[in-house]
């Protein structure tokens, strides 16, 4: 209880950081798996990767897109544009990242990886990969939590801390399609862990980042929320959906995906 107090009383800044700690720390925690499992099966990970995308959608309509549709009302402009402009400013600017960076989709050969070419190692370029998942998640929860602070009807701390932990949970598998592929690539166990636990460590900048911005200029919230809505889904629907998908699991993966909806609906309308 004492606990819960004293993470109220933080400034949402830092509430923002300790809540994307945890969402990088499960992330560590899917990739320590390496240490204990020779194998994880492509059916667990494609699964695995199908829940992760279904807790990415709901958590994008239901902490992010509906509260910043909510906050519009009543003003100069339609409610929805606010939703509609930044869903896809964000699914734009993940879309510029996605054909800068070069980065490998999971399970795909170095030969597809995508963005600028170059010659880095297949390690390297499934760090970038994932990494380009966290930057969203850790921008939704930056901005959930500053709008909190901004003291909005529609944005509670209970919803905030319930987005984090629903991103934190679809983490676990993202840490473990990093560090499982890079040890059957032939990396020590070591090696493996901090390549999956590093790809995660951009969660905590970009939730500082959003939360700091949507706090000092606060017109901007109704656009952030939605732009971090974007961002996610792009990559939903851009990588992990697809990825799941690869392996020839389609039913197992879609269906898990729902599962990951349903659980991530769950947490945000109990903690609303």
């Amino acid at each position: 209880m004492e606990l819960i107090e004293s993470f109220k009383n933080l400034h949402p800044v830092l509430q923002a950081l300790v809540a994307a700690s945890f969402t990088w720390a499960v992330t560590a925690l899917g990739a320590a798996v390496v240490f204990g499992a020779k194998e994880v099966s492509t059916r667990v990970l494609d699964g695995m990767l199908g829940f992760a995308g279904g807790v990415m959608i709901a958590a994008s309509f239901w902490s992010l897109l509906a509260p910043a549709i909510k906050m519009s009302e009543g003003k100069n402009l339609p409610s929805w544009f606010p939703a509609v402009t930044g869903f896809m400013a964000g699914g734009i600017f993940l879309w510029g990242i996605d054909k800068i960076l070069p980065h490998l989709h999971i399970g795909a050969p170095v030969e597809e990886a995508e963005g600028i070419k170059t010659e880095w190692k297949r390690s390297t370029l499934l760090v970038l990969a994932i990494t380009l998942h966290n930057i969203p998640e850790g921008l939704a929860i930056g901005v959930a939590f500053g709008a909190v602070a901004a003291g909005l009807s529609s944005a509670t701390l209970p919803a905030a801390v319930a987005l984090a932990i629903g991103i934190g949970i679809q983490n676990f598998p993202e840490g473990l399609a990093v560090s499982m592929p890079l040890r059957r690539a032939g990396l020590s166990r070591l090696k493996s862990f901090w390549y999956g636990q590093l790809s995660a460590l951009v969660e905590p900048v970009a939730a500082v980042i959003g939360a700091g911005a949507v706090i000092l200029i606060q017109p901007l919230l109704p656009y952030a929320l939605s732009f971090a809505a974007g961002a996610m889904i792009f990559v939903v629907v851009e990588e992990l959906i697809p990825e799941s998908q690869r392996g020839g699991n389609t039913d197992l993966a879609t269906m898990t995906s729902m599962a990951g909806f349903a659980v991530m609906m769950v947490l945000d309308v109990a903690f609303s």
